[in-house]
């Protein structure tokens, strides 16, 4: 190879490597933390799902959750249904819109 033929393949170079960093080492964070958050999950923790039902885990086993999402409601679903751990602050906000009981469970009756 030549001097110009290799400056050619600088810029391409410089994309795939911008690409790399702005695009696959993120989303494999991202990936790698919803995984840690996935295995570190605890009974009485309120959560929601990647389909957006709220409810808190009842019961875990090393694959599957059961999730409480009204009063004597029950599902269960898989670990990696389970997108993020709500917060003290998405509880609060869960309450004051009727979603969580004062006890912080799934409120017995729809919401409007």
């Amino acid at each position: 190879m030549n001097g110009a033929q290799l400056g050619s393949l600088i810029p391409l170079a410089l994309i795939v490597l911008a690409f790399w960093f702005l695009v696959l080492r993120p989303a494999r964070a991202r990936t790698r933390a919803t995984r840690t958050m996935q295995q570190q999950l605890s009974v009485g923790e309120a959560v929601m799902l990647t389909s957006g039902v709220y409810g808190r885990i009842a019961r875990l086993t090393d694959n599957e959750v059961q999730l409480r999402v009204a009063a004597q409601v029950v599902i269960a679903v898989h670990r990696n249904a389970v997108g993020r751990v709500l917060t003290d602050e998405d509880e609060a906000r869960m309450r004051s819109a009727g979603i969580f009981d004062s006890a912080g469970d799934p409120a017995a009756e729809p919401v409007d």
